[in-house]
């Protein structure tokens, strides 16, 4: 079954297609560019460490990590592995794991649909021995290490840790070398079945494609599955930060720094609340906003400065970063104006502007073939459609963003992480 749907002004339109093997595929078809995106991934990432599938009386607890090295095991085969399958046709292919999904994907402008075969082949084909499983350990180790040496992955998971007491998003998504240790490929594959079956995973593809082609090869390399249903356990926390301060001394040529506000999870996600949060951290620290102008105006702040909307399955909280030879300073100066907003409000023009602005980069993003295949897993993993988002601007009010700055930005659920 497939519909075409439509947003008549953009002038834009994809497909959604429920195909046979139980997939959920998307196609933009965008015949005047020149080449083509695919991202094909599964709702598994490294929170879900704690699992049951429907009808087993007891809950699988995996080591931290598994979800990273599956991504990285599921690569290798018993001939070529997929980077030389993909090096031969002319594709670069990537893949992330991040803490509620996995990912693979690729882009190339030629042999689209050979490039296509080899993604939908090598996912939906695991191959785990001890002996490989062994050799990944080494390999991962090293990355973990190498992380560690990452100021600016460090000042995020050392934040991470100082917001979370209980959450799996606390840990590092590579896991530990002493957790990865515990992987077998017994496990690898106990992941592989729950997770990567197809009612679990999207795939999405835009740019100079054929939606009928890309149907066909789905019909060739994919093979009928029925839906695995599990449940997880979301560990109960706190409204309360661990810390309101972590601090490390690492090699950096300025201060780094993150700030997070932990928020209580909706316990239905929806894209209002996303819209809606993301505008109240644009009016507050959009790169138009007076707090934004007046913190790169006195120097406490310089162009790493970034903020995002952070959540997943049993976690959100709203992240500032940046460099500053002052953090202390930073972190207060945005207390004092949420306090401000929270006894004041938003003004009118603040909040256009911001309304305004988030739209524009919403509608820009459709120009670009990565954004929207990404988008289109992002949203039906996240239960809504590409064009949602679009329709709730006309819908939103100035007091629903202030009534987020007064919920999600308290001072018991905040935490500054620097490196020094």
């Amino acid at each position: 079954m497939e519909k075409l749907i439509k947003n008549e002004l953009l002038g834009e339109e994809y497909y959604e297609i429920d195909h046979a093997s139980g997939l959920k595929i998307f196609v933009m078809e965008k015949p005047d560019y020149s080449g083509a995106f695919a991202i094909f991934g599964t709702k598994y990432g490294s929170v879900d460490t704690c699992f049951r599938i429907k009808g087993e009386e007891s809950y699988t607890e995996v080591p931290e990590g598994i979800a990273h090295f599956l991504e990285h095991k599921l690569f290798e085969s018993e001939e070529l592995d997929a980077f030389e399958r993909f090096a031969k046709t002319g594709a670069s292919a990537n893949a992330f794991t991040s803490f509620d999904r996995t990912c693979y994907l690729f882009q190339c402008a030629d042999n689209f649909n050979e490039n296509l075969e080899i993604l939908l082949d090598f996912v939906k084909a695991p191959y785990f021995t001890e002996e490989t499983v062994l050799k990944e350990q080494g390999i991962i180790g090293q990355e973990i290490k190498m992380y560690q040496d990452d100021p600016d992955w460090q000042v995020l998971f050392n934040l991470l840790r100082g917001l979370y007491h209980n959450n799996p998003v606390r840990i590092d998504i590579a896991g530990t070398v002493e957790s990865i240790a515990q992987i077998n490929a017994d496990l690898l594959y106990s992941c592989y079945r729950t997770f990567y079956n197809n009612s679990n995973m999207a795939l999405a593809v835009a740019g100079n494609v054929k939606k009928d082609d890309i149907v066909a090869i789905a019909d060739k390399v994919l093979k009928k599955e029925a839906p695995v249903y599990y449940e997880q356990i979301i560990p109960e926390e706190s409204k309360n930060a661990v810390t309101a301060y972590t601090e490390e001394n690492m090699g950096v040529d300025m201060p780094k720094f993150a700030i997070g506000y932990k928020c209580t999870p909706a316990a239905n996600d929806t894209e209002r609340d996303n819209l809606v949060t993301n505008l109240a951290l644009d009016v507050l620290l959009g790169k138009v906003s007076p707090l934004y102008c007046r913190l790169l105006d006195e120097g406490l702040i310089n162009s790493s400065f970034g903020k995002e909307y952070f959540n997943g399955r049993g976690f959100s909280c709203l992240l500032i970063s940046g460099e500053s030879n002052n953090p202390e300073k930073v972190r207060d100066e945005i207390a004092a104006e949420i306090k401000r907003l929270q006894s004041k409000g938003i003004s009118d023009e603040d909040f256009e502007i911001s309304l305004k602005r988030m739209y524009g980069k919403d509608v820009f993003f459709f120009n670009d073939t990565d954004s929207l295949a990404n988008n289109l897993v992002d949203c039906y993993f996240a239960g809504y459609g590409l064009f949602d988002t679009l329709d709730l601007y006309k819908t939103i009010t100035r007091a629903e963003v202030e009534k987020v700055i007064i919920e999600k930005f308290k001072e018991e659920g905040c935490c500054l992480s620097v490196i020094k």
